[in-house]
């Protein structure tokens, strides 16, 4: 199937604005191929815009957790790198200890190779997919806009497309999050590189992972093996950049990687929502990084953008399908209510996790190499079969702990 498709080219017209789509989704990435996967699954003429030529580099650890897994389209094959049995947990260098289990604690992937696997599900669902395709704005009112049941969406080129309903999932510098007027209360600072590495550095990784709580507030670094290529990487509060960068610098060299040449040196802004940021504005909805949805302790975000896309793609359907504003308006609450009730939670447990973390890295260092309930949890919650929100909730223990740590001092 083509990698890209003219806006025209579903009724024949050669026209971008002669055929108004069901649903437009912004982005092609994890939560826009998946919103496009469940519209198109779901029958409706869907078609997914990306600024970028597929397939194409991406700044992510890519770590597959459970959630993430369990979120994917019927029959997706996952290709992944490397299948992880151990973590190696450090404290800033120091306390390193190796944690390992008998069954598979998660799998690492090539962010484009995953990336493009479901932009091809979205498209064997039925999604017309274009590609160079830069959004410059949508518009829900005024001379582009036929009728009230249609939003424009505006490309740089100056072309104009029509849509029902339009989903958001152009990343956390999201123009469609701008028009619907998200809120990030966390900005964080990610910088990374792809380490191409001899085949006796790639085997003493291979199926284990390095965690690194680092010397920054909230901070902790990375080492993800892929085959003949280590991912390194840090993250810290935005702020400042030379402390990250020196942290990066200086975990690279203790770890003897610092004389081989990165393949890709790369950094990102991940941003969290603030919980009374809208997800929705008219018939736009917004997911994944648009919509700021990610953990805020480790900032994982590939689950999150994978279901909140799901659940947006869902939503639209119904979205395109309102008569008028007011059931329009039903389906965005209906929306944000899934969004809430299940990310949502998630998200509040995390964000207290990261103020315990930032006031107490070696405390948490400890539970994890010394506390086999808290290793068990952590492996548990990898592999999908429970939550960190879950486990707080049903564990006394863990709920009290949590508590008692996150009072202000």
């Amino acid at each position: 199937m083509s990698s890209e498709n003219t806006a025209g080219a579903a009724d024949g017209s050669g026209a971008g604005s002669s055929v108004v789509w069901d649903v437009a989704v912004v982005g092609a990435g994890p939560a826009g191929a998946s919103a496009a996967h469940a519209a198109a699954v779901a029958g409706r003429r869907v078609l997914l815009l990306e600024k970028a030529e597929l397939p194409r580099y991406k700044t992510c650890g890519g770590g597959i957790i459970g959630p993430s897994r369990d979120a994917l389209p019927p029959g997706f094959e996952l290709p992944l790198r490397e299948r992880v049995h151990a973590v190696t947990f450090s404290l800033d260098g120091k306390l390193s200890r190796t944690r390992r289990s008998r069954h598979t604690l998660f799998g690492l992937i090539d962010r484009s190779e995953f990336d493009q696997g479901l932009v091809e599900a979205a498209q064997k669902a039925g999604a017309e997919l274009r590609t160079g395709a830069t959004v410059s704005r949508v518009e829900q009112h005024g001379p582009a806009v036929p009728d009230r049941r249609t939003v424009a969406i505006v490309l740089s080129s100056g072309e104009t497309l029509l849509a029902r309903a339009v989903v958001g999932a152009d990343g956390s510098a999201s123009r469609i999050g701008a028009h619907v007027g998200v809120k990030m209360e966390q900005v964080d600072l990610g910088l990374e590189a792809e380490i191409p590495v001899p085949s006796t550095v790639a085997e003493d990784w291979a199926g284990r992972v390095l965690i690194d709580w680092g010397p920054l507030p909230g901070s902790y670094g990375w080492v993800f093996p892929k085959g003949d290529t280590l991912t390194v990487g840090v993250i810290s509060a935005r702020g400042d950049g030379a402390a990250t960068k020196r942290y990066l610098e200086d975990f690279t060299a203790r770890l003897g990687l610092a004389g081989f040449e990165p393949s890709v040196s790369s950094g990102h802004l991940t941003r969290c929502r603030a919980d009374d940021s809208p997800l929705s504005r008219g018939r736009v909805l917004v997911c994944g990084d648009a919509a700021g949805l990610l953990e805020p302790w480790t900032r994982e975000g590939i689950s999150f953008a994978l279901r909140s896309g799901r659940l947006a793609g869902e939503w639209a359907v119904r979205m395109a399908e309102s008569h008028d504003a007011v059931d329009a308006r039903r389906q965005a609450l209906n929306y944000a209510f899934a969004i809430k009730a299940g990310l949502g939670v998630e998200m509040g447990v995390g964000r207290r996790m990261l103020t315990v973390f930032s006031r107490r890295p070696g405390l948490l260092h400890a539970a994890l190499t010394g506390f086999r309930p808290a290793w068990n949890a952590f492996a548990k919650i990898t592999r999908g079969s429970t939550t960190l929100a879950e486990i707080v909730r049903s564990h006394p223990m863990a709920r009290r702990s949590l508590e008692a740590l996150d009072r202000p001092r």
